[in-house]
C-alpha cells in the first residue's frame, strides 16, 4: 500500500460526498479475505478494475485510444490547460450514448484502520484512493456519493485480535470495495499529475452504489 498523507486522509474521513442515488450505507461488515472473496460480494457482470490490462481494455472501450500526452502538455506545458479542456469536451461528446458507460464495474482503494466506534462495535476508517500506473497513465478512480463516517465492523473474535494490534500501535491496512457505474455525463476525466508535471492520470467518476470492506492481505 501506498504512503497516505495524513492530512488528506482525515480530510476524507470527516467531510461527506452527497451522490444523486439512494445513500449507500458507511457502515458495513469487515470481511477477511481467508473467508470470502472479492468476487462473492459483486453483483453478476461486475468489471472488477484492479489490474492495468483490465483497466485499459475498459478504457479502449470508452474512449478508443488514450490520448497523447505529450502534444496536450506541449514542449513547455504552456497552454495545457486549454488543451486539457478541450480533450475532455471532444472526448464527453464523443463518449455519450457509449454502451458501456452503463456497465457495473468495481475498483480499490486504499485505508487504514482508525479509533473504535463503541456504538457499533466497528472500527473508523481513513482512506485514500489507489493509484494504478496503465498505458494510458496513471488512473485514480473517483467515487461520487461517498458516505461519511466510514466504519467497519469485524466479527467478535477478530475485533478482540485487532484491538490488541491497535493497542500495540500496529497500522492496520483496509482494501475498500468500491461499486458502482459511471456517471454519463462527466464518466472520464483527463488531468495532469500534480506532483508530476506532463504526467497523464486519467479518472473515471464511478456513482457509488456499494461498498465493502477487506483486511489488507
Amino acid at each position: 500500500m501506498q504512503p497516505i498523507t495524513l492530512p488528506i486522509l482525515f480530510f476524507l474521513l470527516i467531510v461527506p460526498q452527497t451522490g444523486l442515488g439512494e445513500e449507500v450505507q458507511a457502515v458495513r461488515p469487515l470481511h477477511h479475505y481467508e473467508e470470502r472473496s472479492i468476487s462473492s460480494v459483486l453483483q453478476n457482470g461486475t468489471l472488477f478494475l484492479d489490474r492495468p490490462r483490465d483497466i485499459e481494455r475498459f478504457l479502449e472501450s470508452l474512449d478508443h485510444v488514450s490520448p497523447d500526452w505529450k502534444a496536450v502538455y506541449g514542449p513547455k506545458g504552456d497552454g495545457h490547460t486549454d488543451r486539457l479542456f478541450l480533450l475532455n469536451r471532444t472526448r464527453d461528446q464523443a463518449r455519450a450514448g457509449n454502451q458501456h458507460l452503463t456497465q457495473p464495474v468495481a475498483f480499490l482503494w486504499e485505508g487504514v484502520l482508525s479509533g473504535y466506534d463503541e456504538e457499533t462495535g466497528g472500527f473508523r476508517l481513513a482512506i485514500g484512493p489507489k493509484i494504478i500506473p496503465t498505458r494510458w497513465g496513471q488512473v485514480r478512480f473517483k467515487p461520487y456519493g461517498l458516505p461519511a463516517g466510514l466504519i467497519a465492523v469485524p466479527s467478535t473474535t477478530l475485533k478482540e485480535h485487532l484491538l490488541m494490534r491497535k493497542a500495540l500501535g500496529e497500522t492496520i491496512e483496509v482494501d475498500l470495495v468500491v461499486s458502482g457505474r459511471l456517471i454519463p455525463e462527466e464518466s472520464i476525466i483527463y488531468d495532469f499529475a500534480h506532483e508530476e508535471p506532463g504526467q497523464g492520470m486519467v479518472m473515471p467518476v464511478v456513482q457509488l452504489e456499494q461498498l465493502d470492506y477487506f483486511l489488507s492481505r
